[in-house]
């Protein structure tokens, strides 16, 4: 896995020392190939069920590419056969899959660099695929209906899968599929984050996001959503925060208060994040346990201003941090750009035309971001130091989440994938 971040947040009284220390990201201080791993980012292909392996840095070259529903005929066969399954199954399809099967969420390579972890929205699971054979090692069920986010420990050594439908978390062994505990959430978890070096769990709910309820005056109707915090030895809830109390207090009392995708600095001092239906993000201070900026960034005129046509109550979805914390680049998914925005000052870089932005990582070499263009079926990368286009490269159909792993040095495409 990429090397976590070492440094700690030094002042955290006020935030019930939770400090957050090695999520595994994209400040991996080596790319390439190196002890016999390479260094790679996967890119999953949700409505392909595939998973593609490119370079994770420079011309981000493909390497590979997985087929991460090899046992398709055997979930078929068994959603078919219990109507409760077949359900919400064809429910994912028609919702939050816009008439398409969810193949693949999120995805960690085990340390190893010998198999990555797939968590399988449509299939209510995750599974090991081993990179050599193309098989399952292992599946895991998780509660409810419906897998999502994941997050990786530090070590490389569990992750946590968020059960959407069942509203809880469920942390598994990487290496064997093994439940090693749970805990519960707001309505419909969705990102997940190892903190203090693996002894904390965040996870942020979202609630509700297929309905058509979108008006700010029926926000109470998507459920109850705020960030668990948990111990991740015992998961007994630690702490919540409700950012609902810290956006009235700023007088933001029409903003979502559903937090999707977010990143924090190199020094976890500060938490940058995207809620539901707003074209911009957020600063929260963790020590004082407020929200202290608040970013708009541009629309785009030809975006429907109609919030039910929005994707899953997107506006931007996808923020990702140069390892330096001096740069912020922004997925605009619902308005075709992507963007570099300086964090000291919030200025704005060049908006870079982009079909469907649909997340935001760091090259392997920390230089770039690396975008998903969902309408486009590519992959973009943007210079963090520019805000440039660098290049894109084509990928599966409806690339989504990318993350950075590791396959052995003389890894290939397994036979059939």
């Amino acid at each position: 896995m990429p090397a976590s971040r070492t440094r700690h947040l030094c002042s955290m009284a006020a935030a019930l020392a939770l400090s957050v220390a090695g999520p595994a990201t994209a400040a991996s201080a080596a790319s390439g190939i190196s002890g016999g791993l390479r260094e790679v980012l996967f890119v999953g292909d949700n409505w392909d069920g595939t998973a593609d392996v490119i370079k994770s840095s420079g011309d981000f070259a493909k390497i590979g590419r997985i087929n991460v529903i090899p046992d398709k005929a055997e979930r078929l066969a068994e959603i078919n056969a219990d109507p409760i399954k077949w359900i919400y199954y064809t429910s994912i399809r028609n919702q939050v899959g816009e008439g398409h099967d969810q193949y693949v969420d999120d995805m960690y390579s085990t340390p190893d660099g010998r198999s990555v972890v797939v968590s399988r929205p449509s299939f209510a699971d995750v599974v090991s695929i081993d990179l050599a054979t193309g098989k399952v090692n292992w599946r895991f069920p998780v509660a409810g209906y419906r897998a999502d986010h994941m997050a990786v420990s530090p070590d490389g050594t569990r992750v946590a899968v968020s059960a959407s439908t069942a509203n809880k978390v469920q942390v598994l062994d990487i290496d064997t599929g093994e439940e090693l505990g749970e805990f519960g959430t707001g309505d419909k978890p969705h990102e997940n984050f190892f903190t203090g070096g693996g002894k904390y769990i965040w996870n942020m709910s979202i609630g509700e996001v297929t309905t058509s309820l979108d008006a700010p005056g029926w926000d109470w109707t998507k459920g109850d959503r705020h960030i668990t915090i948990v111990d991740a030895t015992t998961f007994k809830q630690v702490r919540t925060i409700d950012m609902r109390q810290r956006l009235d207090a700023i007088g933001l009392k029409d903003f979502s208060d559903a937090v999707r995708p977010a990143a924090f600095t190199p020094d976890w001092s500060k938490l940058y994040f995207q809620v539901s239906f707003f074209n911009g993000f957020l600063e929260y201070d963790v020590a004082t346990d407020r929200i202290t900026r608040v970013k708009t960034l541009p629309e785009n005129p030809a975006t429907n201003p109609d919030r039910t046509t929005w994707l899953l109550d997107s506006r931007h979805h996808g923020i990702s941090m140069n390892p330096e914390g001096t740069k912020l680049c922004v997925a605009g998914t619902m308005d075709n750009y992507a963007t570099v925005v300086d964090r000291a000052s919030f200025d704005v870089g060049p908006l870079i035309t982009a079909s469907t932005p649909y997340w935001a990582t760091v090259s392997g070499d920390g230089k770039d971001c690396v975008v998903s263009e969902a309408g486009a079926d590519q992959v973009t990368a943007i210079d963090f130091a520019t805000g440039q286009k660098v290049l894109s490269v084509p990928v599966g159909d409806h690339p989504q989440r990318v993350r950075l792993g590791h396959v052995q040095a003389d890894w290939t495409t397994p036979a059939g994938s």
